[in-house]
């Protein structure tokens, strides 16, 4: 059966007779966040029992989640099939009250999502790579963690997120999917969504990046580069072999950059990996001609892994170069550190039962 968050507006309203009654439905999901579709007070009954039969609405569900004391929530939302993936809240910035009592600020969320249970790529340094791929998550199943996510924390229907294809799996290996839920988030009856506040990260498919860019959708781009050389990237992220930092480099520069923004490389900083002045001097000559910025993370450690943790003055100072040379970099604030940050910590420790 197909998911009820399967489709565009116009795609409902091609299904549902009169087609007036698309726009009703999409009020009561994205607005109201209803979870049954006797909820919908306006729906007459035939429609809501056709709605039942063909359309599933309780697509996930949320099996476990993890507070931090910074505001981020880790999820872990089941499948229909038993399967589970994660998704994780980030408050960015807190709400900010005047002294009269009225809001000066509410908060901001970014929210990460995943796009497949497990992952082709195979990177040595994530854990959700150790589970191997089992499967391409469905419009549905990905638009649903929003959805979820709103609902749980009680974010108000014109209260925006912004969304980070960012989770579990490589989101242009499952590219008809996530291209779709893009549209589907972005409906202004829905939930509105707008398309600059949705940022793709990729590990690298060079190929899948040109032809994003040639849909010009108006989403921003994100690549997980993490190495200044192949030999480096190839041990880290074995797809590399494949697409080359060569051939990534080469699609971003055809890809389609808003006027006000820039082509994120993520760079996951390795305790005497690729955390050395050197390294900073290569990927400056690589992202040569590129309206860019350069997010350093920090490498967050998990049982069983032989990567390390940098140390924080290193950071600063590959910052601090890359700065110097006019080279927009940040060091990512890390967040969730107290409870299971990492991509696939979550899903590891329910599926081994520790806690």
């Amino acid at each position: 059966m197909n998911s009820i968050y399967d489709y565009t507006l116009n795609e409902l309203k091609s299904q549902l007779k009169p087609s007036f009654r698309a726009k009703q439905v999409y009020n009561w999901i994205y607005k109201k966040y209803v979870t049954s579709y006797d909820d919908m007070k306006n729906i007459p009954n035939d429609l809501k029992e056709n709605l039942k039969e063909n359309y599933a609405i309780n697509i996930l569900k949320i099996v476990k989640k993890e507070k931090s004391s910074d505001g981020s929530i880790k999820y872990l939302f089941k499948l229909h099939d038993g399967h589970t993936v994660e998704a994780v809240l980030l408050l960015m910035k807190k709400k900010k009250i005047k002294e009269d009592g009225t809001v000066e600020r509410s908060e901001k969320f970014t929210v990460c999502i995943s796009t497949q249970v497990g992952c082709k790529v195979g990177c040595t340094f994530c854990l959700t790579a150790k589970g191997g791929f089992v499967r391409n998550l469905s419009v549905g199943e990905v638009v649903d963690q929003i959805v979820q996510i709103k609902r749980d924390n009680e974010i108000a229907e014109n209260k925006s997120v912004n969304i980070v294809y960012m989770g579990m799996g490589e989101p242009l290996d499952n590219y008809n999917n996530f291209v779709h839920s893009v549209k589907v988030f972005s409906e202004e009856e829905g939930l509105s969504i707008n398309r600059r506040r949705m940022t793709v990260s990729t590990s690298g498919i060079s190929s899948k990046i040109e032809k994003l860019g040639n849909e010009d959708l108006g989403i921003q781009l994100a690549i997980s580069l993490h190495a200044v050389d192949d030999g480096l990237r190839s041990e880290l992220i074995p797809m590399n072999k494949a697409y080359n930092i060569k051939s990534i480099i080469d699609a971003v520069k055809k890809f389609p950059v808003d006027a006000r923004k820039k082509v994120m490389f993520e760079y996951l900083v390795i305790k005497d990996k690729n955390d050395d002045i050197a390294s900073a001097k290569k990927l400056l000559q690589l992202l040569d001609g590129i309206k860019a910025k350069v997010n350093l993370i920090y490498f967050n450690p998990y049982p069983g892994t032989s990567y390390q943790r940098p140390q924080s003055s290193d950071m600063v100072k590959f910052q601090e170069y890359l700065t110097s040379k006019g080279l927009l970099c940040t060091i990512r604030e890390s967040k969730g550190l107290d409870i299971s940050a990492a991509c696939g910590q979550l899903k590891e420790k329910e599926t081994n039962g520790s806690s």
